[in-house]
Formats: structure tokens, C-alpha cells, sequence
């Protein structure tokens, strides 16, 4: 996990929060709204993205009219945890795309991990077939989203 921290001006953050509401902005758009001309405007994106402040621009999409919106918070205990164990998981995990998030957290569980699938029967044969499948998982804890009330992909700066 980085923890370098970045020095950040009050145009810097204008930009950020602009690009966080609509990322698909023209560098010109971006300039008008920030009160910059474009040259600055450009090189300060550039700057922020070399920098690794902004990671990607990605499009958010409906999983519900995609037919994956069934997400699943699943807790995972794996049966002995060290460097190398941790690092056969995390590799795994990573090639799964029903996976969306993956977290190594403190507490009860080792892993949380919030997957998106079409329906329950879905995910009970992924769970058995893909998950269950790596061989150092001692416990899996399934919890069921029944109504998503906040997900918001911005950081607030």
C-alpha cells in the first residue's frame, strides 16, 4: 500500500473532483470549468496521472441490466496464513472476474470479498467450484446484499 503523500494545490483538487463527477471531460471542458487555460489544464492531468493519483478512468455500468446483480460480501478464513499461502490466494483471486473487490482485513475472517453474480444458484456453483476450490480455505461466510443503498466511487477531497 503507497502512503507517499502528494502535494496538492486547490486547482489540483478542482480537477480531481471535476473528473471524479465526469471523467469522459475534454481537457478543454476540464479547463473552463477549473478556471485554467488548457495548456496547465493538460499538464496538470499528465501530472496527476505520472504522479498515480489517478489510477484509471473507467466506465461505471448497471450490473442489474447486465444481469449481475447479485452481490455477495464473502468472508474468507484461510486455513494457515503466511507470505507464501497469502500470495497463492491473492494471485488467484485476481484472475477471477466475479470478484470485483478483494481485501485483506483484520477480525474473524482473513480475505472480504464482494462478488457479482446473475442469481443465487449462480453463485452457489461458483462458490463450490471456483472459490471452494483453492485448497487453504478453512471457513467461507456468505452475506447476501439485499438492497445496495450507497456506492459511491469517489474519494472525498
Amino acid at each position: 500500500m503507497e502512503t507517499e503523500s502528494i502535494k496538492l494545490d486547490a486547482k489540483d483538487i478542482e480537477i480531481l473532483r471535476a473528473l471524479q463527477q465526469e471523467a469522459r471531460l475534454s481537457n478543454k471542458e476540464l479547463a473552463a470549468k477549473v478556471h485554467l487555460s488548457t495548456t496547465p489544464t493538460y499538464e496538470r492531468v499528465k501530472r496527476l496521472e505520472r504522479t498515480g493519483i489517478i489510477r484509471q478512468y473507467t466506465a461505471i455500468l448497471n450490473a442489474n441490466k447486465l444481469n449481475q446483480g447479485f452481490a455477495v460480501f464473502c468472508s474468507i478464513k484461510l486455513r494457515r496464513l503466511n507470505r507464501e499461502m497469502a500470495l497463492a490466494f491473492t494471485e488467484m483471486i485476481k484472475t477471477i472476474p466475479q470478484v470485483t473487490e478483494c481485501y485483506n482485513i483484520s477480525g474473524a475472517f482473513d480475505y472480504l470479498l464482494r462478488i457479482q453474480a446473475p442469481d443465487m444458484k449462480y453463485y452457489q456453483q461458483f462458490l463450490l467450484n471456483v472459490i471452494g476450490s483453492h485448497d487453504n480455505i478453512a471457513s467461507i461466510e456468505s452475506t447476501f446484499v439485499m438492497e445496495e443503498i450507497k456506492h459511491n466511487y469517489s474519494i472525498n477531497i
